[in-house]
């Protein structure tokens, strides 16, 4: 027999002796393959050898500066809420379960293409090696995370789709086989239409309309304020994405490459059906009608569990789906299931590969993929275009059938018959007018006489309705040019709000119709007005207060949407109910502030006191007047409350401009940012609100992009786990 030679001797030797690298040592491996530079405002840069290198250094980075807000976002996305906020959170994580269970992920995780794994790992790593070198973070439940969890980003962002599900119907379902009492429904509409509007703007400008030839494109998203963070991610596999990251995703969500920007607006289009599903029992089994065969309910047992003070028990639920989806409520006495777009490999794939194309074609293929389900897309290249993309994931339907109401599930013809092509969606591309606008309205107004016209479209396609923000962003739009970016924030932030337009007119010719003295001097007041908010502005708070008032208690005509009730309110509606409501605003007023000639700074406030994901306000304790005002009125810049603290009576800010960008693409990527408060949300730190004011100003930050940039404005660099 041959001998071994003495090198071969020593690689057999060693190979046998080697230990595997546990994961402690694999983590510091991975860390040492990252770099971190955080910049004068703490935007952390992160740089990584390999995309998932480059993920890693992402999520420690995100959760340096929250992880209280990454950790809330897994908890609620993987169906485990109430074992920290109790029995009330019960039915936020029944519909979690509802539509993928904890095996559920790991087999989806199992399917994922390798290059899809290793990101989905990277991302665990990332956040248990900050948990790892950070002994001191207590994390309220989740002490290890696993690579499936980003599974539950359905298609990309912390909720989506699966919020227009109503726990309230899951609830009276699960409780008792029954349905939400009509008057319930009605009440619990008129307090969804008084919320402050969830969406966003995105406005793409031609090179045509610009000063230095270059596209320009807002990315305006309005959410919970410190909802995102503000990252850049670079590796040497071709990843080169700043903007927005939801806490806990490990690309970046909306923002910018060097050569292609995107922007996710909420949609309008139908997505989401309801199959009212007909039962048929047999003994102990449970069938459903599907034309002329009976089909077994699929049923199955989900275990949750939820605190009691200091003890964790445990409720069953007895869980039931069809080919439709699950049972998720009833309607008119019929279990009824909910269908939507649930492709989680497919859809954190699109959302990785849309971060890293380099022009339109491959974006545009990218969205082939049509797994961007509850968004419209704003889009600009350093080629030139712009685009629009109305959805992205749109079922085929028979259009004889209403989809806006639950359909009969018995029937195969209402059945959805696969997926429109991106070419059949509503698509808009380099329009002659020059630019293309969506503020989640109406796409039959998104480039003007350029926009899509509704006839050439399924009518499911998209409401046919406009809002107060879509309205004020073609006014500015129209026949304007020479834009700059500065130009381009600025006209982000006009302070007009047409809604006001609508509505207050119609106040003033009610009391000269029908004079009442104590109003008189307020009545003046808003007689003067030019519909712009500012913080000196009496006007505005009046106006606010009368419209949120007439939200709660105006009587409102069936069938009209939040638009076109402002434009009732403010016109045909009876002038004795325009006073009353007038005068219990100046009551309220008087109540709460002891004058109505408070001006809207002293009463629109941004106060930030804590780390605390839900914050409680105190009238006593130091704020910052704001001039901005509610999307609801039309406000571009919007600024407004999902939320209130018993006993404060001033107006605290909670969502809107959180994060926004204005991008030039040209030779090179030039951009500006700014974040409501600052990237960490550790009032310790000096970036908890060093954008406050900025943000309050409009005095935007330049962004680096390029690494020399960077460098220059370099504050801290170093690997994960030895941050000095």
């Amino acid at each position: 027999m041959k001998q071994l030679s003495f090198l071969n001797f020593l690689l057999l030797f060693s190979c046998a002796t080697d230990k595997p690298k546990s994961e402690i040592e694999q983590w510091q491996s991975q860390a040492a393959q990252v770099e971190i530079i955080r910049d004068d405002f703490g935007v952390p840069h992160i740089y990584g050898k390999t995309d998932a290198d480059a993920v890693f250094g992402l999520l420690y980075a995100q959760c340096e500066d929250d992880f209280n807000r990454v950790e809330q976002n897994y908890i609620w996305a993987t169906g485990r809420l109430a074992e920290v906020e109790g029995e009330d959170a019960l039915y936020s994580d029944l519909r979690a379960k509802l539509f993928m269970t904890e095996a559920e992920a790991k087999a989806n995780y199992d399917k994922s293409p390798e290059w899809l794994k290793k990101l989905c790992d990277a991302f665990a790593n990332g956040v248990n090696y900050y948990l790892h070198t950070h002994p001191e973070v207590k994390p309220k439940l989740l002490t290890r995370f696993e690579p499936w969890m980003p599974m539950y980003f359905s298609e990309g962002s912390i909720g989506g789709d699966i919020e227009r599900i109503s726990t309230e119907k899951i609830a009276a379902f699960y409780e008792g086989a029954m349905e939400i009492p009509e008057l319930e429904e009605v009440k619990l509409k008129i307090e969804k239409e008084a919320e402050e509007p969830q969406g966003s703007n995105g406005i793409a400008i031609s090179g045509e309309l610009t000063q230095s030839g270059n596209p320009l494109l807002l990315i305006n998203p309005h959410t919970s304020f410190y909802f995102r963070g503000e990252v850049h991610v670079v590796s040497e596999e071709g990843l080169n994405a700043y903007g927005a990251v939801t806490w806990g995703q490990f690309f970046v969500y909306q923002g910018f490459n060097e050569k292609t920007g995107w922007m996710h607006t909420s949609t309008y289009t139908d997505v989401m059906d309801e199959f009212k599903e007909t039962l048929v029992k047999n003994e102990d089994n449970v069938f459903y009608q599907y034309g002329e065969e009976l089909r077994p309910v699929t049923s199955s047992e989900i275990v949750l569990k939820y605190k009691i003070g200091d003890d964790i028990k445990e409720k069953i639920f007895p869980t039931y789906r069809t080919h439709h989806g699950p049972i998720t409520h009833m309607v008119e006495g019929q279990w009824t299931a909910s269908a939507m777009m649930w492709e989680p490999v497919k859809a954190l794939e699109q959302s990785f590969i849309r971060t890293k194309q380099d022009g339109y074609e491959g974006f545009r293929e990218m969205m082939d993929i049509r797994t961007n389900s509850s968004n419209n897309t704003v889009y600009a290249d350093a080629e030139g275009n712009i685009a629009y993309f109305h959805g992205n994931f749109v079922p085929k339907r028979d259009i004889r059938f209403d989809y806006s109401l639950p359909v009969d599930g018995s029937n195969p013809q209402t059945d959805w018959q696969g997926l429109h092509t991106v070419d059949e969606n509503i698509l808009v591309l380099n329009p002659e007018n020059g630019w293309i606008q969506n503020c989640n309205s109406t796409p039959y107004t998104s480039a003007l006489g350029n926009s899509p016209k509704k006839k050439d479209y399924p009518y499911y396609m998209s409401k046919d309705q406009e809002n107060f923000r879509g309205v004020h962003a073609i006014q500015l739009l129209t026949d304007h040019k020479g834009y700059t970016i500065d130009s381009l924030i600025k006209l982000a932030h006009d302070p007009y709000l047409p809604a006001f337009e609508a509505l207050i007119p119609g106040l003033v010719k009610a009391f000269d119709a029908q004079p009442v003295s104590d109003l008189k001097e307020a009545v003046e007041v808003l007689r003067q007005w030019d519909y712009r908010t500012s913080k000196e502005s009496i006007a505005m708070t009046l106006a606010h207060f009368y419209g949120i008032i007439s939200y709660s208690k105006a009587v409102r005509p069936s069938a009209m949407n939040g638009m076109e009730l402002i434009e009732y309110w403010g016109g045909s509606s009876p002038n004795t109910e325009k006073l009353q409501l007038f005068q219990e605003t100046i009551t309220q007023l008087e109540s709460d502030f002891g004058t109505w000639k408070m001006p809207w700074g002293e009463v629109n406030r941004y106060q930030r006191l804590n780390g605390d994901i839900v914050q409680t306000f105190n009238d006593s304790l130091p704020s910052v007047p704001v001039g901005f005002a509610s999307g609801t009125w039309g406000a571009l810049a919007a600024y407004g409350a999902r939320y209130t603290t018993p006993g404060a009576k001033k107006i605290y800010g909670t969502r809107g401009n959180s994060f926004t960008a204005v991008v030039e693409f040209g030779d090179k990527v030039k951009a500006k940012t700014i974040l409501a408060g600052g990237q960490s949300g550790n009032p310790k730190s000096p970036h908890f609100d060093d954008q406050t004011q900025m943000y309050i100003n409009i005095d935007w930050k330049d962004a680096a992009y390029y690494r020399e940039d960077v460098l220059n404005r370099a504050a801290e660099t170093y690997v994960p786990g030895k941050r000095k």
